[in-house]
């Protein structure tokens, strides 16, 4: 009886959520995102889930296709000086933003300026502002970078939105160049976005007029939405739900590049202490979570990095420990914790597969004496309160994709503004900085490959898994892909029959 009521009102709810429409319509396409956005301004947002939806809106110079290959965008074509520190772009001529307004080479110039901070503007972007020597635009269509340094990975640093000179109220309309225009946005609810009809990329021509983006987390929600033809695509579902509706609708399962970890803040009493983290470590199953809180579909992994990262990824540390309880508590009473202690363990309650994993968490650490007690909180509490001004002891979170390996390990680099675990270790400080300047590629794969090694010594997390993103699709949905980076590509996106 209480799950009858409950869907009923569940059902009640859809329907004036939801758009009036044809349920089937072609003209428009429904899916659902987990969290609620942070900011559509790419500069004051820090979501991955926002920015694959804002990828949409903006272009930057360069693109990144499914497998991670760097392409042209804004940017016709690039050269790179013989010296690895001067990149001039070629711009592409005839693009206009969303508000008709011509894009070129100051667009470029204000956009980076803002990016590095150069001419007194504030920093919009550490690595940038790191990076970068000087801009310049020796004419509308040509617009050239200096670097400090000689960077192996600088251009993947390429893909940040263009943005229109002087204009800056993107938080409330986002003006870009992108295949869909911003057409509003309802807090908790939805992010409509419209096709751009003078796109500029032939190729990647949007074909659906009418993109609706639902704020929606709870699973029952969004398999009755499924179910009744309110959504298209509903994604971030449990494999056993996904499974059971997976006649009525095409099942899409695979690895997000992403990482889930536990992660541990290294400047608070008892996790300062290298031993207690690795008794975290061994005591954490991570057999387990993939089992319980991912229905069987996640890679295990043991450092920062997914092995969709290829060559760059370090396949020798599977056995720096392994999952051993009675090893894990010897390890916390050299530590000085016979008795155990007590740890808080603040997790998004918004994402189920984080809230799920911490639960398993707490039952495993149980068994070496740690007493967990899960704290869950609002997605802008935890951007705030965690990775922002580090004021938690642990924290079950997962990480999107990047290209470049050095963004991906800079998170634990320790004068990085955004590294939430505070680890700091100047031997991985030293071996990511000659990584990130390495133009050899040979050299850099070493540097990496030894980076992650540190890591995983030292344990500054648990580095569980990289958790398969699990859709249902309606059965005439083409075109959806997983990219290495967190990226809703409605461009490609399609009905079947058009």
């Amino acid at each position: 009886m209480k799950k009858s009521i409950f869907l009923s009102i569940i059902m009640a709810s859809l329907m004036l959520f939801f758009s009036c429409g044809s349920k089937d319509s072609k003209d428009v396409l429904r899916m659902n995102v987990s969290s609620e956005p942070d900011s559509f301004f790419p500069w004051e947002s820090a979501a991955a889930d926002t920015a694959a939806i804002y990828y949409n809106i903006f272009d930057g110079l360069l693109s990144f296709d499914e497998r991670g290959k760097i392409h042209p965008a804004l940017c016709e074509s690039y050269e790179i000086s013989d010296d690895k520190v001067t990149y001039t772009f070629r711009l592409r001529k005839g693009v206009k933003f969303h508000n008709g307004a011509d894009f070129t080479s100051a667009d470029c110039v204000y956009t980076y300026e803002n990016l590095a901070g150069l001419n007194g503007n504030t920093v919009k972007s550490d690595m940038m502002a790191r990076d970068i020597e000087s801009i310049s635009a020796p004419d509308e269509h040509t617009f050239v970078i200096k670097t400090k340094n000689p960077l192996g990975g600088f251009l993947a640093l390429n893909f940040c939105p263009i943005l229109p000179v002087g204009y800056t109220n993107h938080a409330e309309k986002p003006i870009g160049t992108g295949a869909y225009k911003f057409v509003e946005y309802q807090l908790h609810q939805k992010v409509v976005l419209e096709k751009n009809e003078n796109y500029w990329n032939s190729e990647n021509e949007p074909k659906i007029p009418r993109i609706e983006i639902y704020v929606m987390s709870d699973e029952n929600a969004i398999l009755s939405a499924l179910q009744t033809k309110q959504l298209d695509i509903g994604q971030m579902l449990s494999a056993e739900n996904a499974k059971s509706l997976e006649k009525k609708f095409q099942l899409f399962s695979a690895p997000q590049n992403m990482v889930q970890v536990l992660g541990l803040n290294n400047s608070v009493k008892p996790l300062d202490n290298p031993l207690v983290r690795q008794a975290i470590t061994m005591a954490v199953n991570k057999d387990e979570i993939i089992a319980g809180a991912m229905g069987g579909f996640g890679t295990k992994l043991y450092s920062n990095f997914s092995p969709i990262l290829g060559e760059y990824y370090n396949d020798r540390l599977s056995e720096v420990y392994k999952n051993d309880a009675a090893t894990a508590k010897n390890l916390l009473a050299s530590a000085g914790f016979t008795n155990g202690f007590d740890l808080e363990i603040t997790v998004p309650g918004n994402y189920r597969i984080h809230v799920d994993t911490a639960q398993i968490i707490a039952k495993q650490l149980e068994q070496i004496g740690i007493r967990c007690h899960i704290k869950t909180v609002e997605w802008t509490t935890w951007l705030d309160q965690v990775y922002t001004k580090f004021d938690y002891q642990a924290t079950v979170i997962a990480f999107g994709g990047k290209l470049e390996p050095s963004e991906v390990l800079r998170r634990y680099y320790s004068s990085y503004k955004r590294n939430f675990t505070r680890y700091n270790n100047p031997v991985f400080d030293e071996t990511f900085t000659k990584a990130d300047q390495e133009t050899d590629l040979s050299k850099r794969i070493k540097y990496y490959k030894y980076c992650q090694e540190l890591l995983t010594k030292s344990a500054p997390a648990v580095f569980i898994a990289d958790p398969n993103n699990t859709v249902l699709l309606r059965k005439d949905v083409r075109g959806y892909e997983t990219y290495p980076v967190l990226f809703y590509n409605f461009a490609k996106m399609y009905f079947a029959g058009e």
